[in-house]
């Protein structure tokens, strides 16, 4: 990736935290009070987007904080900045206080010591976070340590209209033979698109006999062998996608309208409640519904990361904090909001926090926690950056 080359040249280490301290929180609410922060995520929905600004009118209206959400495409982008002030000498007053992150974004701004931190485990609501069931202490195999904070869980599912497939499909195996049998009817979104890069993980994972190669670092001696199920299994994928493998949705949002439209029978989202939120906003048909592989399906955490030079951290933390309050959480599972998964150990919540998540009606086209199944592991981020480049090169639109 295009920041990848500029870490090794960041060589010179950066303080474990400044001021506030996470653990006095008196302090850091105080501190936070008329700060503005500056949240770079992904802007890409209209859904998402409502939710951020929802959550900024609960931060000024109980901490004095100013939330601005600096709407990305993608998150190297931020990266990318926090990287180019430190190459400057910009140690103070960075133009990014807070990312939506995971993955080798998160594993390469930990390697260059681009992290304020460790916070997360500090913070008070991490008492209700399920920091044992959930998978939010490492993030793409890479140890969190308290330098995220996670606010919401996610797991593939497949997107399917009911009225054109009605049947679910047990493995890639399986989708292979239906997109031969079916062919225009399946895409997915052109890496590196999150989603895209997603569904490249998701075929390696469930094709490979034993995935667990891909928790360790992909490394030159065991590439090759490793992925070349992959391009094998896409070779004979691509010529029966949608327009034939020759164009590729932009982005995961320009999934769902290919679905109403007619054009395709099934998708792909990382999201288990995004089918319901887009039938409830008349975005999909009622007869959308959802499926998981028989082996399990790719999932994981969510996480918000402050920069190192951060001028606003204790805000920050402050919208850190609240994403993870059970108001938070049992909002963006709504379907009708987000219908994200929540982090939260429900055993550790109130009787009244706990009566606001039972009540949710998950949505229609929304499996229940047992149906969506085993969760797979995200592979080691070194696998992505290097099939995400493989893919272009090979299967690049006009290729």
């Amino acid at each position: 990736m295009k920041y990848l080359a500029l870490i090794a040249a960041l060589a010179a280490p950066t303080f474990a935290f400044a001021n506030p301290d996470p653990s006095d929180w008196d302090a850091v609410t105080s501190q936070a009070n008329g700060q503005t922060v500056y949240w770079n995520a992904w802007g890409g929905s209209t859904t998402t987007n409502d939710f951020i600004a929802w959550v900024g009118d609960r931060v000024m209206e109980d901490y004095g904080v100013v939330l601005e959400h600096v709407k990305l495409t993608d998150t190297a982008d931020a990266v990318t900045r926090v990287l180019s002030e430190k190459q400057a000498g910009e140690d103070d007053d960075g133009a990014i206080d807070m990312i939506w992150i995971n993955g080798s974004n998160f594993a390469a701004m930990k390697d260059a010591d681009l992290l304020f931190g460790p916070f997360a485990e500090q913070l008070p609501n991490w008492a209700v976070v399920d920091s044992e069931g959930k998978t939010v202490q490492t993030d793409f195999t890479v140890p969190v340590e308290g330098y995220e904070a996670p606010w919401a869980m996610a797991q593939v599912v497949f997107v399917h209209n009911t009225a054109t497939m009605p049947d679910t499909l047990g493995s890639m195996g399986e989708l292979l033979e239906w997109a031969q049998a079916n062919p225009g009817r399946f895409s997915y979104p052109q890496p590196p698109d999150f989603l895209g890069t997603t569904f490249l993980k998701q075929a390696l994972v469930d094709i490979l006999e034993d995935p667990s190669v891909l928790q360790a670092q992909a490394t030159d001696e065991n590439y090759d062998e490793v992925t070349a199920p992959l391009w094998a299994y896409l070779d004979a994928l691509t010529p029966h996608l949608w327009r034939e493998g020759r164009a590729y949705p932009a982005t995961g949002t320009a999934m769902f309208p290919l679905i109403a439209d007619g054009e395709l029978d099934l998708s792909i989202s990382f999201s288990p409640g995004a089918a319901s939120t887009a039938i409830a906003n008349f975005e999909l048909p009622e007869t959308v519904r959802t499926f998981v592989l028989d082996k399990g399906t790719i999932g994981n955490a969510s996480f918000v990361a402050i920069p190192y030079n951060s001028g606003s951290a204790a805000g920050a933390m402050v919208v850190a904090n609240f994403l993870m309050s059970p108001e938070a959480q049992a909002r963006a599972q709504d379907p009708n909001i987000l219908g994200y998964g929540t982090v939260l150990n429900m055993d550790a919540l109130g009787e009244d926090e706990r009566a606001a998540f039972d009540a949710l009606d998950l949505g229609i086209a929304t499996l229940s926690p047992a149906d969506l199944g085993s969760v797979q592991a995200e592979p080691h981020p070194s696998w992505m950056t290097r099939i995400a480049d493989d893919w272009a090169d090979r299967y690049g639109t006009g290729q």
